[in-house]
């Protein structure tokens, strides 16, 4: 099974427990200068710290990588999150001694270049999104979001309510209460797309906007969105679009010719940069010229030939985040859009056809809610399994551990009840589709044949079934609160 060499279950010990006192894996220079005594309350007679030779230090960490499951080690279907393989030339243009050891605070003239990608990429973007201007400046998504709601709230400050479908993300309720708005909710129909009624008697004059992003998470695209726009526009409200699902139509459709007025994109999902583990990430903001004063500072702007940072913008939200943004991953997106060029629109009709292609595959053995045809992801429902065989979708989940896959994203969105959530990306080739495809098709079977092997999923894993409301309570990060 191809959990036997994937996730590895061989055993490794702490790096304390194989330590060996005189080890060293360092070699270090006779010291330079005057010896420096340090203060009595500073100094420490035993450090405690592990001691190795360096074949040891690169085994065990060696060991611990083969354990973990990432982005390069096959598919990766978490669903909305858009986990794609990130090429390796990127990786490598982004080392560049120009780019990795350039400081935030050098004079403008002596990172022109710097600037130069930094202006480059923020006009793909406009282009991309149908956008007239974007901040680079946001480090993540949900900061782009945040983001976006600070400009609403500058833009209409005496409006307070955000309107959000129920089928949102978490983050867009959370991103709108931190700027102070009120969130009301809408529910879907049932064909799992914005009820336009429920829109219609949700707006009013308080009304400051709605987050939507299209297609929405559900991986179904939004028919009416010209009429949800005209709506909320006529309401005196703005839209905002989620860029997360940006992946099922760049280079197809533009969210600026749908009527939305602010954008945030992932570059750490669409455009092929690292995803996870809590950053680095990017999530650069894009309005229309009349939003455009808003943006946070600085500006780049251009004057007979050279770039400078424009910190001259009286109606700006400030800044959101320190300097100028996460440097490194604009690099990388600006690498992945000049390589794409034209295919960008390839790269999307492939991550639809690769997510209807699941649907299609697995919709014999698992519920598929609403609409059939999807975009980039699809949600099945694992709720008839669970109520015939007592099986739940984070079962399933794990067991797919077993084999070698990493998991889809559990129980989201909210509005399908024991929801899996799957989004292939155009990265995955069709044979890792089938054994994908393969594999929850064996364990829907399990499901109703040997249901104990599912409930007690994983087994071939490093580690095995965790406790997560546990972990999440009592959180043990280091070995020393195991062993103080």
């Amino acid at each position: 099974m191809a959990g036997e060499y994937c996730q590895t279950k061989r055993e490794t010990p702490l790096i304390s427990e194989i330590s060996c006192c005189g080890r060293t894996a360092y070699s270090l220079p006779a010291p330079l200068g005057t010896k420096v005594t340090l203060p009595s309350h500073l100094a420490r007679n035993d450090l405690d710290l592990p001691e190795l030779s360096e074949p040891e230090v690169v085994a065990h960490f060696l060991a611990l990588s083969q354990k973990n499951y990432g982005v390069d080690s096959g598919f990766y279907p978490l669903g909305s999150c858009t986990m794609k393989y990130n090429p390796k030339i990127a990786d490598r243009i982004a080392s560049l001694p120009g780019f990795a050891e350039t400081h935030p605070l050098q004079d403008e003239s002596s990172v022109q270049g710097t600037m130069e990608l930094m202006h480059e990429l923020e006009c793909m973007l406009c282009e991309v999104c149908g956008m007239d201007a974007f901040t680079l400046q946001p480090p993540a998504g949900a900061s782009g979001e945040f983001t976006g709601a600070l400009i609403i709230k500058r833009c209409l400050p005496h409006r307070n309510e955000i309107i959000i479908p129920d089928s949102a993300h978490g983050t867009n309720p959370a991103s709108a209460a931190m700027a102070g708005f009120t969130v009301t909710e809408i529910p879907s129909n049932e064909e799992g797309m914005v009820d336009i009624d429920a829109l219609r008697s949700a707006v009013s004059e308080r009304t400051a906007g709605m987050m939507l992003t299209n297609p929405n998470t559900l991986g179904i695209f939004e028919e009416d969105i010209l009429e949800i726009a005209q709506i909320v526009h006529n309401a005196g409200g703005l839209l905002y679009y989620d860029g997360a699902n940006l992946n099922a139509i760049a280079g197809i459709a533009r969210p600026g010719d749908m009527g939305f007025d602010i954008v945030h994109v992932n570059l750490h999902k669409t455009f092929g940069t690292p995803h996870g583990g809590g950053g680095p990430g990017s999530g650069p903001v894009g309005v229309k010229q009349t939003l455009e004063k808003y943006l946070p500072v600085p500006r780049i702007k251009k004057e007979e030939g050279r770039y400078f940072w424009d910190y001259k913008k009286p109606e700006t939200i400030g800044k959101v985040h320190t300097f100028y943004g996460n440097f490194g991953i604009m690099v990388r997106a600006y690498v992945y859009l000049l390589s794409m060029g034209n295919a960008l629109q390839e790269m999307s009709e492939i991550a639809v056809l690769n997510a209807n292609y699941i649907a299609q595959k697995l919709k014999t053995h698992y519920e598929l809610p609403y609409k059939e045809l999807r975009k980039h992801e699809v949600v099945i429902s694992c709720e008839k399994i669970k109520r015939e065989t007592g099986v739940s979708a984070a079962d399933i989940a794990k067991r797919l551990l077993d084999f070698g896959l990493h998991a889809p994203t559990t129980y989201f969105p909210l509005i399908v009840h024991e929801a899996l959530m799957i989004e292939p990306t155009e990265s995955v080739s069709r044979a890792e589709l089938d054994r994908f495809c393969d594999a929850m098709i064996r364990i829907h079977g399990e499901c109703y044949s040997t249901p104990d092997i599912v409930k007690s999923a994983p087994h071939n894993t490093s580690v095995r079934r965790l406790d997560d409301v546990r972990a999440t309570k009592e959180p043990v990060l280091s070995w020393k609160m195991m062993h103080p």
